[in-house]
């Protein structure tokens, strides 16, 4: 994508927006796992489309979608109902149909696997014979009506155990093994991505890793989640004797890689060296971002090979970002952005030597750092430049079935 040439100018519509005389409809769904498919639509409709992100039930806080057809806990009936309105949103309003995080409308169960049933309950082998029979049985649908199909791999819909130790030194499967990865889930992700395969066309992927076990024809798309232009900068402090403020924000310790960074920090404390870590979680969205701001240095997570969602909020906020950055995996990206850059790289073994050059950063040079970063955002994950790219994808993909 050229990021150069962002999006049209003002608020005129993207010539891949409309249809006809009306908007392309754009339905963004099942869910909207960290605010990426809510933020793309959003970016869409600015661009002229008539783009939506409708999720069965809310389950991420602070990342709303435009509708959502459950309430929160439902009831398996309330929302097996809410799914099938899905379905019929996507059959008779759609033209397009963007699907998030490896899962259509018809995915009650993503490892439908019938050796799991417990025969002596009757409701548990009707609920999963049931959600076998259907399990995606949508995209066969959906692609005889003639609507145009999209699929976004978001990380562990498509990452897998076996894969990740094989290719990977590190990895969470190196980790955390199958403490994290569900018993047979390998099986069932490859079904998945083979299923998707065969009947759309279009295939995103947020991580660079996932290209190692997508089909050829997948794309890395940067994430959208978050707009630059929606916070100012904040970098980090100008005053050297005020101690640097790390900050890290597990959304899950062992998948995150928090025990080196808190075993980084003990080590440097012990060497005498002033800092201060803080630890953000169980907050709110906002109270998050706050949290964020108030830090000089946000360290993302050290096993997927990528910065994640947190990286995207911190390096627009202005902040120098830690993550490891996989270089087997960057094959995958635009060669620009690849040059561009800014995430200082990390692996377990490393993050506390790169802690300690961070503590020794001059200031001048660390607030240089986030600038970078801030500028990267705005480069390779504004919205709208993103939704620019998906609107003219919407418009000339072709299927090549995959068998």
């Amino acid at each position: 994508m050229d990021h150069a040439s962002v999006a049209a100018s003002g608020m005129t519509a993207h010539p891949a927006a409309m249809r006809g005389t009306r908007p392309l409809r754009v339905l963004h769904c099942p869910w909207n796992v960290a605010g990426h498919s809510a933020q793309l639509a959003a970016a869409e409709r600015k661009l002229g489309a008539d783009s939506r992100c409708v999720v069965i039930q809310e389950t991420a806080i602070g990342f709303p979608a435009d509708e959502v057809l459950a309430r929160a806990n439902p009831t398996i009936l309330e929302r097996e109902a809410a799914r099938w309105r899905l379905l019929w949103r996507a059959m008779f309003w759609a033209d397009v149909v963007h699907f998030s995080f490896g899962q259509s409308c018809l995915v009650p169960n993503a490892f439908p696997d019938l050796g799991r049933i417990n025969w002596l309950n009757p409701a548990s082998i009707a609920w999963r014979f049931y959600a076998r029979a259907v399990w995606l049985k949508d995209l066969p649908l959906l692609l005889a009506m003639g609507k145009k199909l999209a699929v976004t791999w978001q990380g562990d819909d498509a990452r897998q155990h076996d894969r990740s130790l094989a290719l990977f030194d590190i990895s969470i499967a190196q980790s955390l093994g199958d403490r994290y990865y569900a018993p047979g889930s390998d099986a069932w992700k490859r079904r998945a991505i083979a299923a998707f395969a065969r009947y759309v066309p279009i295939h995103y992927a947020l991580n660079p890793d996932l290209m190692h076990v997508l089909p050829s024809k997948a794309r890395f798309l940067p994430y959208a989640s978050f707009d630059p232009a929606s916070v100012e900068p904040v970098l980090p402090s100008a005053d050297s004797d005020r101690r640097l403020i790390f900050a890290h924000a597990p959304s899950h310790r062992g998948a995150k890689g928090t025990e080196h960074v808190l075993a980084a920090a003990d080590a440097l404390k012990a060497e005498g060296l002033a800092f201060e870590l803080r630890l953000i979680e169980g907050m709110a969205r906002g109270e998050a971002i706050a949290a964020y701001s108030a830090c000089d240095v946000v360290i993302d997570q050290l096993l997927a090979g990528w910065y994640g969602g947190l990286g995207l909020e911190a390096m627009t906020l202005g902040k120098p970002v830690i993550a490891h950055l996989r270089e087997a995996d960057l094959f995958a990206l635009d060669p620009d952005m690849r040059a561009a850059l800014p995430v200082t790289n990390a692996t377990p073994t490393t993050i506390a030597n790169v802690m300690r050059t961070m503590i020794a950063m001059p200031r001048g040079e660390l607030r240089a750092l986030g600038l970078a970063c801030r500028a990267f955002s705005e480069a390779w994950h504004d919205p709208r430049a993103i939704a620019a790219q998906t609107l003219v994808d919407y418009q000339t993909s072709t299927l090549e079935c995959t068998e």
